[in-house]
């Protein structure tokens, strides 16, 4: 018995270490995948903010929260599952199915865009015109649930791709947690950006006459600060879109786009060595995005040439 015990302790012992360097594995992986995706992560957290404007302060924590309830969703239930059956069955499908989601992205921004040219309507107008707050904000969720898909899947992707060639467990563990934590950080960043004006607020009622002032500078600057972050955020959409559409070509053999790009990046930073580095990643970012703002413009023009229903 003593010794069936000793030999049931050393298996223990075994498996203790065998789970702590898995672990250690798969927060390696983490890391590193998390670390590759953080162009969209970026790209995640300039897009979202433009859902939650013209809400009452009282409802944008709540739509926040609904829109990362979504992400998470979307995550663990849709993609999660679908790329492990993909990278174990059908790992060539991924691609094509990142470029659908590029092209959706590049719509979508381009839509924006040619709206915003041909109506000159404030969006405060047009927010004040609708009686039914509460479908509006079901509205926006669902615009953003739809965003956040494409672009989970995108980090779900790079993801993936780091640790393709790890076990089914450790794949599953590093998706999760990746995407547990980028969804974390990207909404607690959403909630801390969008609720700084009533921060500023706060500050100005503070006795002191320096925290008045910083306040009164946020709650000033925050407008500004979200009309930025929407023209940001429709750019990452034509941007990602068009990077995910170039780099999908790419891996089909019609590298010249990514190619042509990358030289041109590459020569432009050549050009300036100071700040070769920035420079070089701007121009392969307006690339992308005029490649995505093509596409994305054909679409929605297509789109509006069609028929419309009369109902």
């Amino acid at each position: 018995m003593p010794s069936g015990l000793a030999a049931l302790l050393d298996d223990v012992a075994a498996l203790t270490r065998l789970a702590a360097v898995s672990l250690d594995d798969v927060g390696a992986a983490s890391a590193k995948a998390g670390a590759k995706a953080a162009g969209v992560v970026v790209d995640d957290a300039a897009v979202t903010p433009q859902y939650v404007t013209d809400f009452k302060p009282e409802r944008e924590l709540p739509v926040i929260w609904r829109i990362a309830k979504g992400s998470l969703f979307n995550k663990f239930i849709i993609l999660l599952p679908i790329g492990l059956l993909l990278s174990a069955f059908l790992p060539w499908a991924i691609t094509p199915i990142l470029m659908l989601g590029g092209l959706y992205l590049c719509f979508e921004g381009a839509e924006k865009v040619i709206h915003k040219l041909g109506h000159h309507q404030d969006v405060a107008e047009d927010v004040s015109q609708v009686q039914d707050m509460f479908a509006l904000e079901n509205e926006r969720v669902s615009g953003a649930v739809r965003t956040d898909l494409i672009l989970s899947a995108e980090i779900m992707a790079i993801a993936l791709s780091e640790v393709a060639s790890r076990p089914i467990a450790i794949q599953a563990a590093v998706l999760a947690l990746v995407g547990l934590v980028i969804t974390a950080a990207v909404y607690g960043a959403v909630a801390l950006i969008v609720k700084m004006d009533d921060f500023g607020l706060h500050l100005a009622q503070k006795p002191s006459a320096a925290l008045q002032g910083f306040g009164r500078g946020l709650v000033k600057a925050m407008p500004i600060v979200m009309s930025a972050l929407a023209i940001i955020g429709t750019a990452a959409m034509i941007w990602v879109g068009g990077q995910i559409i170039i780099h999908g070509l790419a891996v089909f053999g019609f590298a010249g786009p990514e190619h042509l790009i990358h030289d041109i990046a590459v020569a432009a930073g050549a050009a300036v060595p100071a700040i070769g580095g920035l420079v070089e990643w701007l121009v392969g970012a307006v690339g992308a995005g005029i490649v995505g703002f093509i596409l994305g413009s054909i679409i929605a023009l297509a789109l509006k040439a069609l028929p419309s229903k009369k109902h």
